[in-house]
C-alpha cells in the first residue's frame, strides 16, 4: 500500500527476479513463444478473390513470460504492435501463429467455452474507457455483468459484491446506481478495472491504463494498481508509450519496435547502461521536473517504416542515430547518419526539393555539404573521396552515377544483417548489433584517425563504444519518488 508521505511502499512490493524464477526453476504464469499476428488490408470479396491488398506484420515472433505476482511492462511508439500482443493473450484476437500458454494450458487450441473459461483468469483493460464500458448500462450492470454471466456468487449476492469492488478501487456504493457519462475519466478508468477485478482474474493486460488522463488521475490509477497487486497478488502487463509510466510500477521492461522486441530486462537495467539506441530515444522524451536539469532530447531523424513493407536488417536502422558505419571507413561523431540522409534522399531525388535546390546552386558540392551538415573535409580520406566524387557528379548532372556511388560505397552492416535478441546472463537482451559479438566482429573497423577526429569507435571485443555523453540526456532516477504526486485520492468523487 502507501506509506505516510503518500509515497508507494517499496518494501511491501517483491517483484520477481528477472531470471530468476526460471533459474530457481519458477515456471512463469502466462508464456508467449513464437507470437505472430498479420492483417490483410484486404476490403471485400473481390479483394480476397484476385489476392489483393497488403498483409501487415503487427507482431513479429515474440517471447515473453509473466511470472506470478510481476509486472511487466510493454513499450513502444504508437502503432508498434503493442495492442496487438495484449490482445493476443486472452485471445481477444486470434494470433496468426505461435504459443500462448496459461499455467500449461494451450490457449490457442481452446475452444470457445474453454477460453472463456480461461478468460476469468486472464483480462484486459481497455484503453478508452468511454468507449470499453456501455453507455446505457449503470455501472452496477456493468461490473455485475462479469458476475452474471460465469455465475461467480449467488444472484442474492451480486450486489454487495458490485459494491466491494467499486470500495476496492475507490469510488462509492453509491455510484452503482450512476451511468459513466456521470463520471470523470479517471474514475472512468476505475470502473474498468473494477469490471476486470470481478472474475477474481491472476492476470491483467492494462492497454494505455492511463495515457487518456491528465497527470494526477495517472498517478492516482498507477497508485491504485500497483496497491491491488500488493492486496491480492495480481500480474500485470501494461503496456503504454510512456517509458515513466512503466517505471512506476513494472519490474521488467520489454522495448517493442515495428513488430519485434527489441530489448527486455529489469527495469533498472533498461533505464541504465548499456540500453538499445531506440530505448535512449524513448528515455531521453521522459520529462523531468527539475528546471536544472540540462538532458538532451534524442530526436529520431529519418524515414518511419511501413509495417507492411518493414526495411530489410535491422528494422530501426533507417532512424538509428548510432547506426554502424561501414568497416572500411571511420567517421567522425554523427557523420554518418548525416550521409544516410543524403543517399535516401537522392534514392528519391525527384521529390527531395532540398536536394533539388542545392544541386542548382552556383557550387553545387558546398550547397550541398551545407544543407545536409556535412564537413568541408571528411576524417576519412577514402570516404572523402567517394562523396566528392559523388557530389561532383550531381554537379554534372549524373544523379544516378551519384546515387550508385553513395549507396555502393556508404551502406551499414545494420542494412544487412538482422540482430538477435537472445538471452545473456545478466538477464538483460539487447538486439542491435553493437553487441552482437559475432556480427560486430565480423565488420570491426580500424578506427585509427590521424587526423585527431573524434571518431566512431570500438573495444576489443569489437563493441561499438559510440556512446559519447550518453549521460547528458538521462535524468537521475536515484530518487524516483521525489517528483511523483501525492497518492492522496481528489477524483474520488464523480463530476455534478
Amino acid at each position: 500500500m502507501s506509506g505516510e508521505d503518500g509515497s508507494p511502499a517499496d518494501e511491501e512490493r517483491q517483484p520477481t527476479p528477472i531470471g530468476g524464477p526460471s533459474d530457481a526453476g519458477v515456471e512463469p504464469l502466462l508464456r508467449v513463444e513464437g507470437l505472430t499476428k498479420r492483417y490483410t488490408t484486404t476490403d471485400g470479396f473481390l479483394d480476397r478473390l484476385l489476392g489483393g491488398g497488403e498483409t501487415i506484420t503487427a507482431v513479429d515472433d515474440v517471447d515473453l513470460d509473466i511470472y506470478a505476482g510481476e509486472t511487466v511492462g510493454l513499450v513502444g511508439e504508437s502503432g508498434c504492435g503493442k495492442t496487438s500482443l495484449g490482445r493476443s493473450l486472452p485471445q481477444l484476437v486470434e494470433p496468426t501463429s505461435g504459443s500462448v500458454r496459461y499455467r500449461g494450458t494451450e490457449l490457442t487450441d481452446c475452444s470457445d467455452r474453454e477460453l472463456r473459461e480461461r478468460r476469468t483468469d486472464i483480462q484486459y483493460v481497455f484503453q478508452n474507457p468511454t468507449a470499453s464500458l456501455n453507455p446505457k448500462l449503470t455501472v452496477g450492470d456493468i461490473v455485475g455483468e462479469a458476475l452474471t454471466v460465469h455465475d461467480i456468487v449467488p444472484p442474492d449476492r451480486r450486489d454487495d459484491r458490485v459494491n466491494e469492488l467499486l470500495e476496492t478501487v475507490g469510488l462509492r456504493p453509491g455510484h452503482a446506481s450512476r451511468y459513466p457519462h456521470e463520471f470523470s475519466g479517471g474514475q472512468r478508468q476505475r470502473i474498468g478495472i473494477a469490471r476486470a477485478l470481478a472474475v477474481e482474474p491472476e492476470v491483467i493486460v492494462c492497454d494505455e491504463p492511463v495515457s487518456a488522463l491528465d497527470v494526477s488521475a495517472q498517478a492516482r490509477i498507477l497508485n491504485l494498481l500497483a496497491d491491488l497487486q500488493a492486496a491480492v497478488g495480481l500480474s500485470y502487463l501494461v503496456i503504454s508509450h510512456d517509458l515513466s509510466v512503466v517505471d512506476h510500477l513494472a519490474d521488467r521492461i520489454a522495448v517493442m519496435y515495428l513488430g519485434e522486441i527489441v530489448e527486455r530486462g529489469p527495469t533498472e537495467a533498461v533505464f541504465g547502461d548499456p540500453s538499445h539506441p531506440y530505448t535512449e530515444a524513448l528515455r531521453s522524451a521522459i520529462p523531468e521536473p527539475d528546471p536544472r536539469w540540462e538532458g538532451d532530447r534524442i530526436v529520431l531523424e529519418g524515414a518511419v517504416p511501413e509495417p507492411a513493407d518493414p526495411p530489410a536488417g535491422c528494422p530501426f536502422h533507417t532512424r538509428c542515430h548510432r547506426i554502424i558505419p561501414p568497416d572500411r571507413y571511420a567517421f567522425a561523431d554523427g557523420v554518418f547518419r548525416r550521409l544516410l540522409a543524403l543517399r535516401t534522399d537522392l534514392a528519391g531525388a525527384e521529390t527531395i526539393d532540398g536536394l533539388r535546390a542545392a544541386s542548382e546552386a552556383d557550387d553545387v558540392p558546398t550547397a550541398i555539404r551545407a544543407a545536409y551538415d556535412l564537413p568541408g573535409e571528411l576524417a576519412d580520406p577514402a570516404a572523402e573521396r567517394v562523396l566528392s566524387s559523388a557530389l561532383g557528379q550531381l554537379e554534372r548532372g549524373r544523379p544516378d552515377a551519384a546515387r550508385k556511388q553513395v549507396d555502393d560505397a556508404f551502406r551499414s552492416p545494420c542494412e544487412r544483417h538482422s540482430p538477435t535478441l537472445q538471452a545473456g546472463p545478466d538477464h538483460h537482451p539487447i538486439a542491435c548489433l553493437r553487441f552482437d559479438r559475432a556480427e560486430t566482429d565480423s565488420h570491426r573497423p580500424d578506427r585509427t584517425d590521424t587526423d585527431g577526429h573524434q571518431l566512431d569507435r570500438t573495444d576489443t571485443d569489437g563493441h561499438q563504444l559510440d556512446r559519447t555523453d550518453t549521460d547528458s540526456h538521462r535524468p537521475d532516477r536515484t530518487d524516483t519518488d521525489s517528483h511523483r504526486p501525492d497518492r492522496t485520492d481528489t477524483d474520488s468523487q464523480p463530476h455534478q
